[in-house]
């Protein structure tokens, strides 16, 4: 389909040659000699584009803006002028202009500005249909990414959620793969039953084999009543065994049964409980280089890989960096309750240059804590800054606590000072902030625990 396209400019001569540049670009175009007649033309016309002038007769185009907005609510709006002005592009992007550039301009320059705001309406127009199918088609449209990783993966999905077979999903951390576990659960013909899931890497070890299988009255100390594990608790359903590298080995024997058999054990008891479970796995580490190293059982991991979906960090798969990013700040700005949040060009190409060490989960909270400090809805390259360094900011040192303090109290402040900013320097993702402080992901996560830490709200910190 043709773009439509508004140009807003009382030099004659400038409007024709413009004209005729688009025509021959195989654009419709529309023209105004003033602002006044430009919002009467949007008013009564679908434009996809409108290029508007600053210096005109009458109503100038900065003050054209938010009437042009109003009449073409749709319709990108790019300023042009033949004054440079810092301040003037700073008003003309507050005032609702998607970009602003400089007379005298080359045909190829302005054929990229508007190329990148018609794709820029383009993506709109998509997370607004995904928001759609989101409501009309349920769980596989949750999964976004049109590009060929994606569309592996999405295939995958299709092929694996109506069987019955177990899967292990594999990927980075931050990749998604428990919003894939939601979906094969969803998709399957158990998506009626419960969806149990248990972090192996999260329950300390002395209580993972209690967790999974149920114990009985008086096991273990503190064992005052018989208690179901969760396999038990998904009978007819399913469950997420997420980060199973880190399953400590001499459990895992016993899951390997429990697997095969599809019987459980509780601890303290003495007769086998049979569950009708099917089994998602999930990890972030690569199994098999886990096996050679014997801290994985074989016979384990390749019971567990009947069905293998493989989701591709975020670096891989940048052609899905701007529609991730408008729906994440779609949803963003609704649960901040302003108004609503968008990317600025230049802001769109400072995501595109980052790679991503901490995935979609990344890309997710760096938008977040941008929208939380930027000055106004429309995300520029400098608010992205802003977040980005914070995360690439090396650990300043803390101030030990002051001397009086009880020492358990002063050693218990500085440890959570450390957490909360390594946790600031890794985005909130934590097995990259468990990284920098040289301990477990499942060693942070009982002292996020301890010390009441919520990830996210760390980030806010100032």
């Amino acid at each position: 389909m043709t773009a439509r396209i508004l140009v807003v400019d009382d030099d004659a001569a400038f409007r024709g040659m413009l004209v005729e540049a688009l025509r021959d670009k195989e654009f419709e175009v529309d023209v105004a000699g003033s602002a006044e007649e430009g919002i009467r033309l949007a008013e009564a016309g679908d434009f996809d584009l409108v290029l508007q002038d600053v210096m005109l007769p009458g109503m100038s185009g900065i003050e054209a803006l938010p009437h042009l907005k109003r009449a073409a609510p749709l319709a990108d709006i790019v300023v042009m002028t033949a004054f440079s002005s810092r301040d003037s592009a700073v008003e003309a992007l507050k005032r609702g202009a998607y970009d602003y550039f400089t007379k005298p301009f080359s045909l190829a320059e302005m054929e990229v500005v508007i190329r990148r705001a018609l794709e820029k309406r383009r993506l709109q127009g998509q997370v607004q249909a995904l928001r759609t199918t989101l409501e009309r088609e349920g769980p596989l449209s949750r999964i976004i990414g049109q590009g060929q990783a994606m569309s592996r993966v999405k295939d995958m999905l299709q092929r694996v959620a109506g069987l019955d077979a177990d899967v292990l999903i594999t990927g980075e951390s931050g990749t998604g793969k428990e919003l894939v576990a939601d979906t094969i659960h969803a998709l399957s013909p158990r998506a009626a039953g419960p969806f149990v899931k248990l972090n192996c890497a999260a329950i300390p070890e002395n209580l993972l084999e209690s967790e999974l299988f149920g114990h009985e009255k008086g096991a273990f100390t503190g064992a005052t009543a018989a208690r179901r594990g969760r396999f038990e608790m998904a009978q007819g359903g399913s469950i997420l065994l997420d980060e199973i590298g880190d399953m400590p080995l001499h459990l895992q024997p016993k899951l390997l049964r429990a697997v095969e058999q599809k019987q459980v054990e509780r601890v303290g008891g003495s007769r086998p409980v049979t569950f009708d479970v099917r089994i998602i796995a999930a990890t972030n580490q690569d199994l098999r280089d886990r096996v050679e190293a014997k801290e994985f059982r074989a016979d384990l991991y390749y019971r567990l890989n009947v069905a293998a979906i493989h989701l591709p960090p975020l670096r891989e798969r940048k052609e899905d960096l701007a529609l991730l990013a408008d729906f994440f700040l779609d949803r963003i700005g609704r649960r901040l309750g302003g108004e609503p949040l968008s990317l600025a060009p230049d802001a769109l190409r400072l995501l595109q240059a980052q790679d991503w060490p901490g995935n979609v989960r990344q890309l997710a909270n760096t938008l977040e804590r941008t929208a939380i400090f930027a000055a106004s809805g429309r995300i520029t390259a400098a608010d992205l800054s802003l977040a980005l360094q914070r995360r690439a900011e090396p650990i300043p040192e803390i101030v030990p606590p002051e001397i009086g303090l009880p020492l358990k109290r002063a050693v218990n402040e500085y440890e959570k000072g450390l957490i909360v900013q390594a946790l600031r320097r890794a985005g909130g993702v934590q097995t990259e902030a468990a990284r920098l402080l040289g301990i477990t992901a499942k060693n942070l996560w009982n002292k996020l625990q301890k010390h009441g830490l919520d990830p996210i709200a760390c980030l806010r910190v100032q």
